[in-house]
């Protein structure tokens, strides 16, 4: 009898969860299964990575680079529960999978006030935490000699360790639909993400705003353009940067990053011409605009009272990272806005495109008030007074997604289901065509546009 098994996961995994479930089936498949420290983070925080097969074939599985993403966490474990019971995923293809369990366990941490629900909007949204653009591991704004994090210290010397044929990051969308980005292309993956998403009822996100500029491989399926300094990412964090999923590229690595939806919002797969694209532009960017402000009077009077306090710091950075991007986002949107130099127009919009732009807009509004609303109730006091306006934003903001968006919660058995269905579709047509080398300088390299410092 199959031993290898855990109970299902029916909430997101803490730290200590991910850790104590993956050393559970090292006892149950000591001769098959491994677990390692590979870093530390921060705070101490030990970088576990948990290693199933003994091919010669490295596959890497970086779970929780985001801090409110934890599926890809359970999604690991999944995956490696799947390696152990068939030998097709190991032995049968030459294969080792080394699974990073959190790439930021410092940053999961501090979401623990939601991983084990309620999982409401309103309840995600105040106890959210994400670290601001710096302190994302994954990001390499200065090139990967000058990376300061531990944590992404540690990835970049497990990838020259390993030099993995097929790297998979492992992503969360908070509201929207499931979708992968590749740094190159995989013939094929398209229609297993379509057939998955059917299979689980996953909406498949068509026009991520994030890759508004990108190539499309297919429905859902994007290719991220080769980092170049001096490109700006238009609508979305002008940072030209280099990542962590390009940095194994010279190995021949291919890297794709699947991200999983917690709440569904079936327009996101609408790909239908909109009636009227401009009236829909003008109110999404009208209202990041007035909701920027709201937000900013807010941040204003905060400041007066809790600059000072033990968590402002590290609660503020992502404010401040949030509203600075949010006008840039609002112009370029905004319809009645000449493009200046530089600054690349809309492509042509489909019905999924706005749907995302409207989510992506008042995400930016809802995790900025969460932040805020954070730092004021851990404070003890409130002798600004804005905790009553702080509930009044973020209510009406969620009730919008819940009821304007038609946002859906799934279940996070589903979410990872769907997750590590994709991830093994990777492997398989990875595995079926090969790598392609490539080195930075090369032809093609460097040609096109830069990947953004912050995605959603």
């Amino acid at each position: 009898m199959w031993r290898c098994a855990l109970p299902p996961l029916l909430r997101y995994p803490t730290v200590d969860e991910l850790h104590a479930r993956a050393a559970t089936l090292v006892a149950r498949h000591p001769r098959d299964a491994r677990l390692r420290r590979v870093g530390t983070s921060r705070a101490g925080t030990p970088l576990w990575l948990l290693s199933v097969g003994h091919g010669s074939r490295q596959v890497l599985v970086v779970a929780g680079p985001h801090a409110n993403e934890p599926v890809g966490g359970a999604t690991a474990l999944r995956l490696a529960e799947r390696a152990l019971a068939d030998p097709r995923l190991t032995e049968g293809a030459d294969a080792t999978w080394n699974l990073l369990l959190c790439l930021d366990p410092d940053g999961l941490r501090r979401n623990e006030g939601w991983l084990h629900g309620p999982y409401t909007l309103g309840h995600y949204f105040r106890h959210f935490f994400r670290p601001g653009f710096l302190e994302q591991p994954e990001w390499l704004p200065e090139g990967a000699a000058a990376a300061v994090l531990p944590e992404t210290r540690a990835l970049l010397d497990l990838q020259d360790e390993l030099r993995p044929f097929l790297q998979c990051s492992l992503h969360g969308v908070d509201v929207g639909g499931g979708f992968v980005e590749l740094t190159r292309d995989l013939p094929g993956l398209a229609g297993r993400v379509a057939h998955t998403a059917a299979r689980l009822g996953i909406p498949r996100e068509l026009g991520p705003y994030d890759t508004l500029y990108w190539p499309g491989l297919g429905p859902a399926v994007y290719r991220i353009p080769p980092p170049r300094r001096g490109d700006l990412a238009a609508a979305i964090t002008e940072a030209a940067v280099e990542s962590t999923w390009f940095h194994p590229h010279p190995y021949g690595t291919v890297t794709a990053v699947v991200e999983a939806p917690m709440w569904s919002v079936a327009a996101v797969e609408d790909a239908t011409e909109p009636a009227d694209p401009a009236g829909v532009l003008r109110t999404v960017s009208h209202t990041l605009r007035h909701d920027t402000e709201a937000l900013r009077r807010l941040l204003t009077r905060i400041r007066l009272h809790h600059a000072g306090a033990p968590d402002a710091a590290r609660l503020l950075a992502p404010v401040d990272d949030y509203l600075l991007v949010c006008p840039g986002l609002a112009d370029a949107w905004d319809p009645d806005i000449e493009g200046a130099d530089g600054v690349r127009s809309l492509p042509p919009l489909s019905t999924a495109h706005l749907a995302t732009l409207r989510i992506a807009g008042r995400r930016l509004a809802l995790r900025t008030a969460g932040l805020l609303h954070q730092l004021v109730a851990g404070a003890g006091g409130d002798p600004a007074g804005v905790l009553p306006e702080l509930d009044r934003l973020v209510d009406a903001w969620c009730a919008d997604y819940r009821d304007g968006c038609g946002a859906r919660w799934i279940p996070v058995a589903r979410q990872v289901e769907y997750q590590a269905r994709v991830v093994l579709a990777a492997f398989e047509l990875a595995g079926r065509h090969g790598p392609v080398r490539s080195r930075s300088g090369e032809s093609g390299w460097g040609s096109q546009a830069a990947v953004p410092m912050h995605r959603e």
